[in-house]
C-alpha cells in the first residue's frame, strides 16, 4: 500500500483534529529528507459535529448550536458548513501529493472518484457539478443531491481535512443548516438511497480499495 491506514472508532472532533495536526506536521517537516515519511489515510466516524470553513458563513447554521445536540468548531479547511457523526464515513487523508505526482486540483477530483467509484459498486451514479465540490446524485434537476462533502486544507503540498462520505447517516442533523452553503440542493446517504442499513465495515472495504487503486507512489 502506498499509504498506511489507519481506521478509528467513533471519535470527537477535537482529538481527531489534533492527529490529524500531528500526522500532518510530521508527514511536512520529513519531505525532501532521505527518507521521507509515508503519507497516511484515516477512516473515522466523529460524535455529532457541525464544521465551517474558512470562507464560510455562520448564517448558514440556522438555529442556536446549543438546540442541535451537536459540536460546532470553526476549521482552516476550505467550503462552508457542514455535518459529521455517527453513520457518516469520514476520511483524513494526510498526503504528500509530491509523492503521488498530484496537483490539488487532481487530488480533489480523485478524492470525488473514490466515492464515485464505491457508490458505482451499488448500483449509483455520482456525478460532480459545476462550481460544487463532492459526488451529487442525479446533477442538473431539481432533486440534485450530494452524498459526499469534500474540504481540504493544502501545505507545501502536504493535506489534510478531506471527504465525509454519508452511509448511514442521520440526515435530520443537515435540517440546521444550509449544508456547504447551497440553499437549493439536498443531501442523501447510501442507507437512503438503497432502502436499508448498510454494513458500514463493507462500504469502509470498498471506498479503502478505491483510495488504493488511484493513488500509487509516482515512480
Amino acid at each position: 500500500m502506498a499509504f498506511n491506514y489507519l481506521t478509528i472508532n467513533q471519535t470527537n472532533y477535537a482529538d481527531a483534529l489534533l492527529l490529524q495536526e500531528v500526522l500532518f506536521e510530521e508527514l511536512l517537516q520529513s519531505k525532501g529528507k532521505e527518507k521521507p515519511l509515508k503519507s497516511t489515510l484515516i477512516f473515522l466516524q466523529h460524535s455529532p459535529v457541525y464544521t465551517l470553513g474558512k470562507s464560510g458563513d455562520i448564517k448558514n447554521l440556522k438555529v442556536p448550536i446549543e438546540e442541535t445536540g451537536a459540536e460546532y468548531f470553526k476549521t482552516n479547511r476550505g467550503g462552508d458548513i457542514t455535518y459529521h457523526g455517527p453513520g457518516q464515513l469520514t476520511a483524513y487523508p494526510i498526503f504528500d501529493l509530491e509523492a503521488f505526482g498530484m496537483g490539488v486540483r487532481q487530488y480533489v477530483e480523485t478524492l470525488e472518484d473514490c466515492v464515485i467509484d464505491c457508490i458505482a459498486t451499488y448500483g449509483l451514479k455520482g456525478s460532480r457539478i459545476d462550481g460544487a465540490s463532492g459526488v451529487w446524485l442525479d446533477p442538473n434537476t431539481p432533486n440534485e443531491r450530494k452524498i459526499c462533502a469534500v474540504g481540504i486544507k493544502v501545505s507545501r503540498g502536504v493535506t489534510m481535512h478531506g471527504l465525509a462520505f454519508n452511509i448511514n447517516t442521520d440526515l435530520s442533523y443537515f435540517d440546521n443548516i444550509v449544508p456547504c452553503g447551497l440553499e437549493d440542493k439536498g443531501v442523501s446517504s447510501l442507507a437512503n438511497e438503497l432502502g436499508r442499513e448498510m454494513d458500514f465495515v463493507e462500504v469502509e472495504a470498498r471506498l479503502l480499495k478505491c483510495f488504493e487503486d488511484y493513488f500509487k507512489v509516482k515512480n
